[in-house]
């Protein structure tokens, strides 16, 4: 019998066993830790340049235009590395393509580390794009696909407590060498080499965890699937999620399922399009115009260059916090509360930043309350948005399409990135710090509105479970508790 999952976060809604704590549990958090290492490469990579850039530019002799592509470039790897991930995810598993993703990323690391001119380090930052994309679209899969529905919030959400690590990790060594060695004109090549690290580990782990128990039944290996699924749950709780996953498999190969194809039908379509303008909504914040060019903007407001690199690790400090307390809330409250509660929080201190950057004359004091008001804007989101918008997309998509969905989605989310990223500096410029963030607040309230009106629940139900409700929704068979309970 269903029962609404406002009722609580356990399993016995889904008509699973309940799950029991044991071997198999720190079994699957040693899972995570590893895959999440991809996550954390996808944070530093993109936060190294916020510092990297301009002892780069001294080095390579880089014009205003050729900053801007070598900056970018791995946006666009990374968009490109988001379509075709998923779908190389979906077509040969999850483990295997984040195998090859940290290939990618050594690779990619270690090629841009010793570039000669712009145009080599350029070529090697769209590779190491193509494995950020990647990475940000098979890792929560991955994740979400081997948690058990009452964790799952909280495991996928590593991932992105790993990307902000990594972020700010990358601040903390790019203040800590500048401060040092600042002199040094190839010191970029050490900030961006350090990479290389997690990405050896991430190989070598790989190597030890297995396949995504759902993907693997969905290419008829069943068997492989239950044993991998014991490995990480108890034993009823594996034997009654396997027949769940059994169930909807035969259901998408009488449907048919599993590319472009499955865009034709409206209810997958209609998920694909949320996912997407969720993204965009995501990367409207100004999110990462702070993580790519927040050194930058405060040097604008007043700040020495110096203390800038240095307040800037604030920004890192407070993305970690806000994804900590975000982490302890996202199984306790319901996805779309978190992501309406984000979007005021976001529009309401994006107006506190514009007034202040407005309305404060230049004195002593202004960059500080300007850097407190973003430094709150960056937990607000990294404490909501942040994580969810990742999380919903690893859970709204149909099991046999789930990476290549997801992959459409991060696509159109970096290209709205790489929107961000070009249109940031010449907004700033052209209209001043706070007519922009006032555009930005504009752009939150609409994503509050989009959320409560469009957006489904997913908090509370197996992967299974959504699925089948989503459908039934759309065939017109579900019932009319199950309907409601979508949103």
């Amino acid at each position: 019998m269903y029962v609404s999952p406002h009722t609580g976060a356990s399993s016995g809604h889904t008509g699973l066993p309940p799950e029991q704590p044991g071997t198999h549990t720190r079994r699957l958090g040693m899972i995570a830790f590893v895959a999440t290492f991809g996550g954390l490469l996808f944070g530093y990579d993109t936060g190294v340049i916020n510092g990297a850039v301009d002892p780069m530019k001294a080095d390579l002799g880089l014009t205003p235009i050729t900053q801007g592509f070598v900056v970018s470039i791995l946006i666009f790897g990374a968009a490109v590395g988001a379509a075709v991930g998923g779908k190389l995810s979906d077509r040969y598993g999850r483990r295997h393509n984040i195998r090859m993703l940290s290939v990618i990323f050594i690779v990619g690391t270690i090629g841009e580390a010793l570039s000669p001119s712009w145009q080599i380090l350029a070529l090697f930052r769209f590779i190491l794009g193509l494995a950020v994309g990647g990475a940000s679209t098979t890792v929560p899969v991955y994740l979400a696909e081997v948690s058990p529905t009452e964790r799952r919030g909280s495991l996928v959400t590593r991932n992105e407590i790993m990307i902000v690590s990594g972020q700010f990790a990358a601040f903390i060594i790019n203040a800590v060498i500048i401060n040092i060695w600042g002199d040094y004109p190839g010191i970029w090549r050490y900030m961006l080499v350090i990479a290389v690290l997690p990405a050896f580990a991430l190989l070598i782990g790989m190597l030890r965890v297995p396949e995504s128990p759902r993907w693997l039944s969905g290419q008829g290996r069943r068997q492989d699937a239950l044993t991998v699924l014991k490995r990480i749950r108890s034993a009823k709780r594996a034997e009654a999620e396997m027949a769940e996953v059994d169930k909807l498999v035969e259901e998408e190969r009488e449907a048919r399922t599993g590319g472009w194809s499955d865009l034709a039908v409206p209810w997958v379509r209609w998920l694909v399009v949320i996912g997407a303008i969720l993204g965009i909504f995501q990367q409207f914040t100004g999110i990462n115009a702070i993580m790519y060019y927040g050194t930058q903007l405060l040097e604008h407001t007043g700040f020495s260059s110096d203390g800038a690199v240095i307040a800037n690790t604030l920004n890192g400090l407070f993305s970690v916090l806000g994804i900590t307390v975000g982490t302890l809330l996202i199984n306790k409250i319901d996805r779309r509360t978190m992501l309406v509660g984000g979007f005021f929080l976001i529009a309401f201190f994006h107006v506190l930043v514009g007034l202040s950057a407005i309305l404060i004359p230049d004195v002593a004091i202004k960059p500080y309350v300007v850097l407190f008001f973003v430094v709150a804007f960056v937990f607000s989101m990294q404490g909501t948005l942040g994580p969810l918008v990742w999380l919903m997309l690893s859970e709204m998509f149909p099991l046999k399409i789930r990476s290549f969905s997801m992959g459409v989605c991060v696509f159109v989310l970096w290209l709205a990135n790489a929107g961000v990223a070009f249109g940031f500096p010449p907004v700033v410029t052209a209209l001043g710090i706070g007519p922009t963030f006032f555009i930005f607040a504009a752009i939150s309230v609409l994503g509050m509105v989009f959320t409560f009106t469009m957006v489904p629940e997913t908090r509370g139900k197996s992967l299974e479970e959504f699925e089948e409700q989503i459908r039934d929704r759309f065939s017109g068979t579900a019932e009319p508790e199950r309907k409601a309970s979508i949103w």
